[in-house]
């Protein structure tokens, strides 16, 4: 074990309070509520916050009506921002609004007897998808700490007595170190940073954090040797869009495998299922937990390439990295006899219409069982096994 070779995978996450994804969670409340209304509603929408100054920007096509200035608030108030000393607050916050109609020339392409299902893909792109069964949702170990910590942090902010110490902003990492097999041997570092009050030490407060926050998500995985390291700058009582400005789908390898796994480059939040950044990527993630669910193979990336106003994709392509038991060729031929991946079967197949996006838009779109995405089921996975009978 002495001469054992060690590789080291890190992954971080933030929190709701995130300049970035407060942006995020505004973005996809949009979404949700456009499709309330009207489920045929083309939206796209981003934020961007700095200072006590909030900007909504983008293109919707829609019947419904929504305040979208009243709604923006009401998110930064769930979140946490209500107090004045943040400098940033939900009732303060001064909003602009620049959404505008959707471009015909974008529309045209996307709408194509939509309501029968034929629907084009509202831009280019590669979509990439991934699971592994290390774990039991399917998801990277590092990920798991990662969100389950911010999470967490969430978590005690919300509802415990330590919450009157804590502030919104923060964020984690976690560095694992695996054997030359690929097992998990433990923690190597973990970062946790959390906004905070002055009204707390940081000595009593990395005692507090390193009790109800990381003993909680990663006990078992801490070993002796494990570096951790809370507030490492000393104070961390600035933060939030004060800090730091946000941006819509400028976290998105938190949003997804924690850099463990290809990502086309598009972000999800603010865009309804015709954006196949979202939709295709919440499909090929479907396929591969199905596959790897399957027993197929331990490890799976899927990657499906659409034109614009494509109604079938370009390319769809099955990677098992050397990890699959059955031959490559009969995973291939089970997959395209169990899926459609034409757009419109997407969205009806993982009911993309239905108003869910908001819950996304922190703690990650993949490995989150507990929220009833149809993206997460293992459905198929005796279908693909009868498909190569």
């Amino acid at each position: 074990m002495g001469n054992c070779h060690y590789t080291y995978l890190t992954s971080e996450a933030v929190t709701e309070g995130h300049p970035d994804k407060i942006c995020d969670q505004i973005s996809d409340a949009i979404v949700d509520a456009y499709l309330t209304q009207d489920t045929a509603s083309h939206v796209a929408v981003e934020a961007f916050v700095s200072g006590n100054v909030l900007t909504l920007a983008g293109e919707v096509s829609s019947s419904a009506t929504v305040d979208v200035t009243a709604l923006a608030r009401k998110v930064i108030a769930d979140i946490g921002y209500t107090d004045p000393a943040l400098g940033f607050t939900a009732d303060a916050c001064l909003v602009f609004t620049n959404i505008h109609q959707q471009s015909n020339d974008i529309k045209q392409g996307v709408t194509q007897a939509e309501g029968d299902r034929i629907v084009g893909s509202g831009d280019q792109g590669i979509m990439y998808g991934y699971a592994t069964n290390e774990t039991v949702n399917y998801m990277p170990l590092t990920v798991n700490l990662a969100q389950g910590l911010v999470r967490r942090l969430d978590r005690v902010r919300h509802d415990t007595a330590l919450g009157r110490f804590l502030r919104p902003d923060g964020k984690s990492q976690v560095t694992m170190r695996f054997d030359d097999e690929g097992h998990p041997v433990g923690i190597h570092s973990l970062i946790l940073s959390a906004q905070h009050s002055e009204a707390i030490g940081q000595d009593d407060l990395r005692q507090l954090l390193q009790k109800t926050v990381i003993e909680p998500v990663c006990s078992s995985w801490i070993r002796p040797d494990t570096a951790i390291r809370i507030n490492e700058t000393g104070r961390f009582v600035i933060g939030g869009p004060v800090g730091d400005t946000g941006l819509t789908g400028r976290k998105i390898m938190v949003d997804t495998y924690g850099t463990l796994a290809k990502h086309g480059g598009g972000a999800f939040s603010g865009k309804d299922a015709t954006k196949v950044d979202r939709s295709a990527a919440y499909m090929a993630r479907y396929v591969a937990k199905n596959v790897v669910a399957a027993g197929f193979c331990d490890r799976c990336e899927v990657s499906i390439a659409y034109a614009i106003s494509g109604i079938y994709p370009e390319a769809v392509q099955i990677q098992t990295f050397c990890s699959e038991h059955i031959d490559r060729k009969l995973i291939d031929q089970a997959v395209a006899k169990t899926f459609s991946f034409a757009v419109g079967d997407i969205i009806r197949d993982l009911d993309l219409r239905r108003p869910q996006f908001r819950k996304t838009a922190v703690y990650g779109h993949f490995g989150r069982e507990d929220q009833g995405f149809a993206w997460e089921r293992t459905d198929k996975a005796q279908a693909l096994r009868q498909a190569i009978r």
